[in-house]
């Protein structure tokens, strides 16, 4: 039996406790509503301090085609409406969305009656939940992701949360790992038949296919009692569908194929049986539950099952109260192969009944002994599937966790790295040399003390660079770089260790070879520390002038400014081409401008002010020089300009 850190599996557990809250069935009932009356629109129930909004399943669809598969930046659409999800370096991959469902919610986002909704929300409610079936449910999460971003800074603002039903995917893995990062996971709840195609059908290239369902959902959503909406297809039509989406669904789901899939899920995924629900919120194993669950199905089952939620969700509601259990002799041997089971057993796999044309149909013939073995080998191979699926939904989930407490513990052990660089740094702040932190460590000798603060140096690179590794390869937590404990040790080391980068760097004559070390040199991890750190919110107290100079300059990359501005000093004395004077100049006063503010703003070191630093000895330089061209000027009258030389 394999082992298990957590005693529970909690995935059906989490199911029974979202079913036997009001949220699921006042969500359907209202949704039902929306679709049989406002179509295109929305509808609006106010229930206590709880705001329901349903978005119509009923969209037009005259002039668009969703099967077209456009993404779209979200965070360039309509003047900026999303720019808080603007990407933060050209490297990453932007969050993206399906054109055609970001226009619908455009459309609706921009009437009057929806402007007046959140209005009354933001006054009466407590709490909003954004609900919507079929292709209102992008709609509703669009609105969620919206409200989210917009009011996130509110302390008063009401609190979120987006049910949907049979919705399809919209959204690129930017979105899914950007919902992650904001820690909104959570807020998104995604309800799925078991059969259902809709959750799946983006993952096939549709056009015509999909054009086609949207114009018999129009026909079947407005009326509540529609029982076969499959009978207004043709019996091949269906199944060519059905095989189709099969086919995507299982490739995507083992990860084949030449181009990745354009769409991603995320939030929770609730699957719904006859025999009630599990919840799952990895992306791998929300994939691989919709390939196993829609192969069980039949072509007519998997069109029926979208108009089915109202009796999915009725089941479940219910289902909390029933009790399940086990034959005796059958009990588990541990509560969480128990609770693997319960999940199993919610999801109807072990009584399911195989409808798939290409195996058996039983209502046509009666099944022999060797059909029901296979029958039977088949399910227990999908069993193990499914079991499979929940161990590695609980294994995923748990491993970032696991591997975030052993970052923690290395982080620990590493502090006496950094206090010996601390150590080393107040010591060069005195020293009689008055050379500072900077110099001091650039034109150290071969002395022991400089040998190990450099091996401590390379030491505390390697355990940041593995931490960035980690984060990248998602071994991490996804809101792991919003950690206060993380983000300021990032930053504390920063401002430490890059300034000796810095030395190190134009000590060994790297700039010569490669160029100057911001746009050459520097290390990606400080770069990602950067914005880190510049999306950490500001406290009042950060915001404050400071009385005293700061114990670590503020600009990592002071010295390498510095450095660039000692070579435009050197190339002035010798350079014999106005123009190129004439830029020298307006860097080196740019750079002059900059040290001045950082210095009477107190956001540098003493040791920058040291005696025999290299920035008071680049300032006794530039006094010289334009104390010697006042004297002896040039033979070109434009170097005299005080704006050019002051």
């Amino acid at each position: 039996m394999e082992a298990e850190a957590s005693t529970f599996e909690t995935c059906e557990m989490l199911a029974t406790f979202l079913a036997s809250t009001p949220l699921l069935s006042d969500s359907w009932k209202l949704c039902s509503r929306a679709n049989a009356t406002a179509p295109q629109g929305f509808v609006a129930n106010q229930v206590e301090d709880v705001c329901y909004v349903a978005f119509s399943g009923v969209q037009a669809v005259t002039g668009w085609d969703p099967g077209c598969r456009d993404f779209v930046p979200l965070d360039t659409s309509d003047n900026g409406l999303f720019s808080a999800w603007r990407r933060q370096g050209e490297e990453e991959e932007p969050v993206m969305v399906h054109a055609g469902f970001l226009h619908m919610f455009l459309s609706t986002f921009h009437t009057a009656s929806f402007q007046t909704q959140i209005f009354e929300i933001m006054k009466r409610s407590k709490s909003v939940v954004f609900t919507g079936h079929s292709i209102g449910a992008p709609i509703a999460s669009l609105s969620a992701l919206w409200f989210l971003s917009h009011f996130q800074s509110i302390s008063s603002s009401p609190s979120v949360i987006c049910i949907t039903f049979g919705s399809p995917l919209f959204g690129n893995k930017s979105l899914s790992r950007a919902i992650l990062q904001e820690r909104w996971g959570g807020n998104f709840w995604h309800v799925v038949a078991r059969h259902d195609i809709v959750p799946r059908l983006l993952f096939a290239p549709l056009t015509p296919h999909l054009h086609f369902l949207l114009q018999l959902w129009h026909l079947c959503m407005p009326s509540p009692y529609l029982i076969e909406p499959a009978v207004q297809l043709h019996e091949h039509q269906t199944s060519e569908l059905f095989r189709f989406v099969s086919a995507h669904v299982e490739a995507t789901s083992r990860e084949e194929g030449a181009v990745r899939p354009l769409f991603c899920p995320f939030g929770n995924f609730m699957f719904c049986t006859n025999e009630g629900a599990v919840c799952v919120d990895n992306e791998t194993v929300v994939v691989k539950l919709l390939h196993v669950m829609f192969v069980l199905g039949s072509a007519g089952s998997s069109i029926i099952d979208h108009f089915n939620y109202g009796d999915y969700v009725g089941k479940v509601s219910l289902q909390f109260l029933s009790t399940s259990g086990f034959m005796e002799g059958d009990l588990p041997e541990s509560s969480y192969e128990a609770g693997v089971e319960l999940a199993l057993q919610s999801s109807e796999i072990p009584n399911h009944v195989i409808h798939n044309d290409s195996l058996f149909q039983f209502q046509k013939s009666k099944p022999t002994a060797a059909m029901r073995l296979r029958v039977a080998v088949i399910q227990n191979v999908v069993s193990g599937l499914v079991k499979d699926c929940l161990k590695m939904a609980k294994r995923m989930g748990r491993t970032p966790n696991l591997n975030s407490a052993g970052v923690a513990i290395a982080l620990s052990k590493i502090t006496p790295l950094r206090a010996q660089i601390e150590w080393y740094k107040a010591s060069c702040d005195e020293s009689d040399d008055q050379m500072g932190y900077y110099d001091s460590f650039k034109q150290r000798g071969a002395s022991k003390r400089g040998f190990k603060i450099n091996m401590n140096r390379i030491k505390l690179a390697q355990f940041w660079d593995d931490l960035i590794g980690m984060l990248e390869t998602d071994q991490l937590p996804h809101d792991f770089h919003k950690r206060a404990k993380y983000v300021n040790a990032s930053q504390f080391y920063k401002l430490l260790v890059e300034p000796l980068d810095i030395a190190e760097y134009y000590r060994s004559g790297m700039h010569r070879v490669k160029g100057h070390y911001i746009k050459h040199g520097r290390e990606k991890r400080y770069e990602i520390f950067d914005k880190w750190w510049g999306a950490k919110k500001v406290g009042d107290e950060e915001s404050n002038k400071r009385s005293t100079f700061a114990s670590l300059t503020q600009d990592s990359c002071f010295w390498a400014r510095l450095e660039e501005a000692r070579e435009w000093l050197e190339i002035v004395r010798t350079e014999g081409d106005t123009r190129k004077l004439c830029m020298l100049w307006e860097n080196i006063d740019k750079f002059v401008q900059y040290a001045r503010r950082m210095v009477e703003e107190k956001e540098v070191s003493i040791d920058v002010l040291a005696r025999n630093s290299s920035y008071s000895l680049w300032i006794e330089e530039l006094k010289e020089l334009r104390l010697h061209l006042q004297q002896f000027p040039p033979s070109f009258p434009t170097l005299l300009d005080g704006r050019v030389v002051p």
